[in-house]
């Protein structure tokens, strides 16, 4: 599947603190309080004083003495009451859901949903594949076959669709939030392939192609951010993965389908008119399903995310959820009209580079350009249908987005970001050394053959699906959907830049080459994830956003 500050803002920020999340008894609560109190009283120098400010103050005249212990007695009494009303609200959950352990309901209730939304990038896969076979076929019929200018030119097409998708799709999660968002994403996606699958004329395809691409931009922007904000924290990782899941099927029946175009030149115009049918499902589907607690508190709709709440985490969840939520919006502004200024303020700018970065430097690790070759790569051990080999390749890249589902909430984003990419710099020098060591020609085939799909096998288990989902959960509730936006058009640019140039590149300074640079870079990403990024397992969004906001303290006072 699925970045700019100056040089002194990196070196002051690698590392961003977290909060802590330990839990304190209400008991505990009060012997805190109590304690605080005591030394606030017995120490002349509480709040930085000098010792000769605090003699200052003994002067001051006993009315003025007075009045101000009674204020502080007072302050002291609102104190308290606000912890009794804590403990006695957390008595009644305890009593009414029997213990916190009970409430918790697990990433079932919310597991519907992400699936769900998955199915977009259900879409968006079918959508990469779609064209991979049958593009011989649409050329002929179209009348600009041989011609390798306009074949690209339908996939660019596609791409830039994808790009203007992604950068207005900030805008619209923002106003509409992303139930609303994700119906409205479904009309280019429908009429897209229906246009493309009635194509008569090179025009009528490229349009086709655009309108996708429009849709699969602002999908691979909305998925994400949707899961994340629904997700239990507990299990966020494990559901986030399910976008990379879904980007695996759709591909893999996209090519599964491609299969019979080599038999019958018009069974391009049937699987293009099947695209349509998951969009008109997706469209009636997301009118049941729930709209993410966060935007709904940001909205001033407090009502119906307590509600949602309540569904997806369970009640004794909600007025910890609500106030950590009405916390952040409040240190960082309910406006539902973000500006994209707002991402060259700090710690905006932050998260945008990192997430720009990450998803420049995933694709300059080649991984189009191994999905590339792959075909050839298998046909040198005999494998020479390439619907065949494709298909070897997207059941590989499934094996490893399953594989991520286990290991995101075990290891962690961070470390399986790192693990995923030194995998992947291990597989392509595993491949050059096949192909420029002088080897046995058949001991070199199985060698780059080993090679590409322990490639395949690392990017689906780590830096595909944690680049997706680590990116919303570092931004802010205010700027996720901009930052969102921002890093998914880097990625469309990129991908644009790796398909033109690629096979230029291979034939002026050879496969070796240009693979050694995919290990260059899958290098610096490990290196770049080691010093740029947090861990945020078991963090909620709003912990995270309070432990990467340095004003977030100085905000709510």
């Amino acid at each position: 599947m699925l970045e700019t500050t100056t040089t002194s803002a990196l070196h002051q920020h690698q590392n961003f603190p977290l909060l802590s999340t330990a839990k304190s008894t209400p008991v505990l609560v009060i012997h805190n309080y109590n304690l605080s109190i005591s030394k606030k009283r017995k120490n002349p120098c509480f709040h930085s004083l000098s010792c000769s400010d605090y003699k200052k103050r003994l002067q001051v005249s006993a009315t003025r003495k007075q009045q101000q212990e009674q204020q502080e007695q007072q302050e002291e009494q609102k104190l308290l009451s606000g912890l009794s009303d804590q403990i006695w609200n957390g008595k009644k959950s305890l009593q009414e859901n029997g213990s916190d352990e009970a409430t918790d309901l697990g990433w079932l209730p919310a597991f519907p949903y992400a699936l769900f939304a998955s199915m977009f990038n259900f879409l968006f896969g079918y959508h990469i594949g779609v064209m991979n076979g049958p593009i011989v076929s649409v050329a002929k019929e179209l009348g600009f076959e041989g011609n390798s200018f306009l074949e690209g030119l339908v996939v660019s097409t596609f791409i830039g669709g994808a790009f203007v998708g992604s950068i207005s799709s900030g805008f619209l999660v923002d106003k509409l939030g992303c139930r609303r968002a994700f119906q409205g994403d479904t009309i280019p996606l429908v009429l897209g392939a229906i246009i493309s699958a009635q194509a008569h004329s090179l025009d009528e395809i490229l349009w086709g192609r655009f309108l996708v691409g429009l849709g699969v931009g602002v999908n691979t922007v909305l998925v994400p951010i949707y899961i994340s904000e629904v997700a239990p924290t507990k299990y966020r990782g494990f559901l986030g993965t399910l976008s990379q899941i879904g980007t695996c099927l759709g591909v893999i029946a996209s090519l599964f389908l491609g299969i019979h175009s080599e038999s019958d030149p018009h069974w391009w115009r049937t699987i293009l008119y099947i695209a349509s049918i998951p969009g008109f499902i997706l469209a009636i589907g997301m009118q049941f399903a729930v709209e993410s607690p966060r935007w709904l508190c940001k909205a001033g709709r407090s009502d119906e995310a307590i509600e949602v709440i309540k569904k997806l985490w369970g009640p004794s969840e909600v007025n910890r959820a609500i106030e950590n939520i009405q916390s952040v919006i409040r240190s960082d502004g309910a406006d539902l009209d973000t500006s994209w200024l707002e991402l060259l303020e700090e710690p905006h700018s932050r998260v945008a580079f990192i997430g720009g970065a990450l998803f420049l430097l995933q694709q300059f690790a080649g991984v189009n350009g191994v999905l590339f070759f792959s075909s050839l790569t298998f046909a040198d051990v005999g494998i020479t249908n390439s619907a065949l080999a494709s298909l070897c390749v997207g059941f590989t890249d499934l094996a490893g987005a399953l594989n991520a589902t286990y290991l995101m909430e075990k290891q962690g984003r961070k470390s399986l970001l790192i693990g995923s990419y030194l995998g992947m710099t291990a597989s392509m020098l595993l491949v050059v050394s096949a192909i420029s060591l002088p080897v046995e020609k058949d001991i070199g085939n199985t060698l780059s053959v080993l090679g590409t799909t322990m490639y395949i096998f690392f990017f689906a288990s780590g830096a595909g699906p944690v680049t997706g989902l680590i990116i919303p959960e570092l931004s802010s509730t205010r700027t996720r959907g901009k930052i969102m936006s921002f890093s998914l058009a880097v990625h469309w640019v990129c991908n644009f830049l790796v398909g033109q140039f690629f096979l230029e590149l291979a034939e002026k300074f050879g496969v070796a080459s240009v693979y050694a640079g995919f290990g260059g870079f899958s290098l610096m990403a490990a290196t770049f994830g080691y010093y740029f990024t947090v861990e945020t397992k078991g963090r909620s969004l709003e912990e995270i956003e309070m432990s990467l906001n340095p004003n977030f303290l100085g905000g709510n006072k």
